[in-house]
């Protein structure tokens, strides 16, 4: 990483020239059947400050996948191609169908859903010369702040270290636009977030113009400034008062083209990085609330048990504690310092009735997940073919910040601070159970120390408000790591059967039948599909089925492709863990890939090569096959394992080395990975993402996971939830980013599938067994 507050503008040329580039296409135009054109409008509001806000028409349906005036020349392939052991065939001479995600994808729709709102992103220039872009999505340590803030130093000319991007309370007016999750943010903020920003510049522009009587073409801008040939030179700061009353620029306020960038797509530090070592940075915990105390809650002994009886004298009694009260989720003790309220909880005498799946443990979730699958549409008669099963735990999402959420529940108002990644929805939610209007709830979303997935759900916020309307004053809750192990969210355990058919070198077909506990998707999902256009009621879909459908392909050529989901109703709380499905239909199918490549006597990414749909994916295939000399001789016990995966509009390919002398010891001993997820806006935090893919994906295969005994989550903290410590991650990781074919697509879960296919892949390889169980050492 740079040195925390690089600024990546300090090697540019000197100036910018006022554009007179074409205005760039957007995605939308690409489908559309007339010449409309999306365009930035602004909205001047009163001086000093020049606000500006881009607006998008909404002029299609779907947003296409690329954009001509964005894209370049795809990478090109490998010089050489993977040794083989049967010659691949052409692709387009490989029989295969696309799934629905190749022609629209989960991104696109959440896209589509959020276009009517767009043009609510607001950039404010102050008179201070600070450009302020208030984000309307959750900063949980992907880089979201860094990513945003180099978009608008790029279309303005500013410096990186003038750009503030701080984060939007709930916002209804924006509808499905402030939801954090599916890889979408970049994607879909990519144009509003530029075009705002051009959009600004040219009105500075302009203002300094009219200010020294010049023609605005001959004015150059750089360093957060506008600067006249003659030298005369004036900050934005200064020029905000006058710009805010410019209703038309006069120059072009357009995108840069690709040639033109001097920020997007250099390695930059994160903007936050030092806020973050020294302490400044904020998370909810962290947040001086006038009035709210510490506060912890007693818990069940099973998941979704129920108070039966409690004594809470012992514990009124002792020292600092202020107030013991009880809500749905358990019983709350209220304190001066976190200390003394842990201590009380531990000294309440509570019973608990069991919950609903007190009686069921692993083996019976497995059992009833097995039952659910339909059965396979191509009986193996007359045909060769392969069968694979696979189980996948349930796995936690423990994000290294524990949830906490800080309430202020008044009779006539509530206030509310936490990491939220659906704050309307939130917002919705709490008003709601307090009795309150929505508009008397202000949700105020502060920064997040990890997600995958956890925060799209508010569920300590929710019961924070519940305790500070019982106890009537301010709190601030903490779910200790305990907490959330046992009694927070999950994926779902699952388990699949695949059967993939062949003949004269070509697979036939390929049925992949999934199995879940029912994921929860109640934090606003349904309602962006159904405002994308996708009618679930009427196509008798339900939700799980539609993101199903619009995130599960195969990327290969593999015949005529069938993927079902079947779900299996368990009161045991679920939630989007990193990628989703994804991390394990497309970890079996990967698998699948490997032993059908074997039975076919073909080198596995030959196999892969041969038969892949994309000719982005097969450079990334050829580009991460020669980094990691795919097919080196290893030593026993010891071998190479390689995985691939499309989604989110990107593709990325994981080839890992791994020591599986001791298999119940194993070690990846070095990763090489190639990535090509269209324009890379910060590549230093495009890496950080694959490479905690790989730890992820190194966790959940080899060695994480959550049992059930009994109705309980048998894991309480790292202590027995085995994610990877430094000692299990590989001491050399390459990482390759593939030049730019398109516009921006998601990665921050792109990862996860191909690394944690790689690691299973090359474990089955180094011991000679064929793993149907994850983790393997659970």
């Amino acid at each position: 990483m740079p040195p925390t507050g690089q600024d990546p503008t300090a090697e540019q040329p000197p100036a910018t020239e006022a554009r007179t580039a074409p205005e760039v296409r957007t995605a939308a135009e690409q489908l559309s059947t007339d010449t409309g054109r999306r365009r930035f409008l602004t909205y001047l509001l009163a001086a000093p400050t020049l606000t500006v806000a881009a607006r998008a028409g909404l002029d299609t349906v779907a947003p296409a996948t690329a954009r001509a005036a964005e894209a370049a020349p795809a990478a090109p392939a490998a010089s050489a191609a993977p040794a083989a052991s049967a010659p691949p065939a052409a692709p387009s001479q490989l029989l295969g169908l696309p799934g629905i995600p190749d022609i629209v994808d989960l991104g696109q729709a959440l896209q589509v859903a959020g276009l009517p709102t767009a043009h609510l992103l607001v950039l404010e220039i102050t008179t201070a010369g600070r450009a302020v872009l208030h984000l309307p999505r959750l900063e949980v340590g992907q880089g979201l702040t860094t990513t945003v803030a180099m978009m608008v130093a790029e279309e303005l000319d500013a410096r990186l270290s003038d750009v503030d991007v701080p984060l939007s309370d709930s916002r209804p007016d924006l509808l499905f636009n402030q939801l954090t999750g599916a890889s979408n943010s970049v994607r879909t903020l990519y144009d509003p977030v530029r075009g705002a920003a051009a959009a600004a510049r040219a009105r500075l522009v302009t203002a300094a113009a009219r200010r020294w009587s010049l023609p605005a073409e001959t004015l150059r801008t750089a360093d957060s400034a506008v600067t006249a040939p003659d030298g005369r030179r004036a900050g934005y700061g200064e020029l905000a008062a006058e710009a805010a009353t410019v209703a038309v620029p006069a120059v072009p306020a357009t995108p840069k083209p690709p040639e033109q960038r001097r920020v997007i797509g250099r390695p930059t530090g994160r903007i936050d990085a030092r806020d973050i070592v020294t302490g400044r940075a904020k998370y909810a915990g962290d947040l001086a609330v006038p009035g709210a105390v510490p506060t912890v809650v007693a818990r069940p002994t099973t998941i979704n048990g129920t108070l039966a009886s409690l004594d809470a004298s012992a514990a009124r009694a002792m020292p600092g504690v202020l107030a013991v009260v009880t809500v749905p989720t358990g019983v709350a003790v209220l304190a001066e310092t976190f200390d003394q309220a842990l201590k009380a909880r531990d000294a309440l005498r509570t019973t608990w009735n069991p919950g609903p799946v007190a009686t069921l443990s692993d083996p019976d979730i497995r059992g009833k997940l097995r039952a659910a699958h339909a059965p396979f549409l191509i009986p193996p008669l007359l045909t060769q073919y392969v069968d694979g099963e696979f189980d996948f735990a349930f796995v936690n999402h423990a994000p290294m910040e524990v949830l906490t959420a800080v309430a202020d529940v008044r009779p006539n108002r509530a206030e509310i601070w936490f990491a939220a990644q659906t704050p309307i929805v939130a917002q919705q939610t709490l008003a709601a159970e307090l009795g309150l209007p929505q508009d008397a709830v202000t949700v105020h979303v502060v920064r997040g120390g990890g997600s995958f997935g956890r925060r799209l759900f508010y569920d300590a916020a929710l019961e924070a408000a519940r305790i500070s309307r019982a106890a009537g004053r301010p709190v601030k809750l903490m779910w200790t790591r305990n907490d959330d192990m046992r009694h927070g969210r999950m994926r779902p355990a699952s388990h699949h059967r695949v059967r993939a058919t062949y003949g004269l070198g070509q697979v036939l077909s390929y049925e992949h039948r999934a199995a879940t506990v029912t994921t929860d998707f109640g934090h606003g999902l349904g309602e962006a599909l159904t405002a994308a256009g996708f009618q679930l009621s009427v196509a008798g879909l339900s939700l799980a089925q539609a993101f199903f459908l619009l995130s599960q392909s195969n990327p290969y050529n593999v015949g005529v492709p069938t993927q079902l989901l079947a779900e299996v109703p368990l009161k045991i709380p679920t939630g989007s863990w990193r990628s989703v499905y994804s991390g394990t239909v497309r970890v079996a199918d990967e698998i699948m890939t490997d032993e059908l490549a074997r039975r076919l006597g073909q080198d596995p990414v030959a196999f892969r090569r041969a038969r892949l749909r994309e000719p982005a994916g097969r450079a990334v295939l050829d580009t991460v096959a020669r980094a990691g000399s795919w097919g080196r001789a290893m030593p026993a016990g010891q071998a190479q394992g390689i995985g691939y995966h499309a989604e989110n509009g990107g593709r990325a390919a994981y080839l890992v080395e791994i020591d599986a002398t001791d298999p119940k010891l194993p070690r990846v001993t070095k990763a090489v990975i190639a990535a090509d997820v269209g324009t890379v806006i910060n590549p230093t935090g495009l890496e950080a993402q694959l490479t905690g893919a790989l730890i992820d994906g190194i966790s959940v295969i080899l060695q994480a996971g959550n049992h059930i005994d009994r109705g309980a989550v048998r894991e309480g903290s790292f202590g027995d939830f085995h994610y990877a410590r430094q000692r299990h991650t590989p001491p050399v990781v390459e990482i390759h980013l593939l030049p730019p074919s398109g516009p921006p697509g998601g990665a921050g879960e792109l990862g996860v599938p191909a690394a944690s296919a790689a690691v299973a892949n090359a474990y089955a390889r180094a011991t000679g067994t064929s793993p149907r169980s994850f983790p393997i050492n659970f």
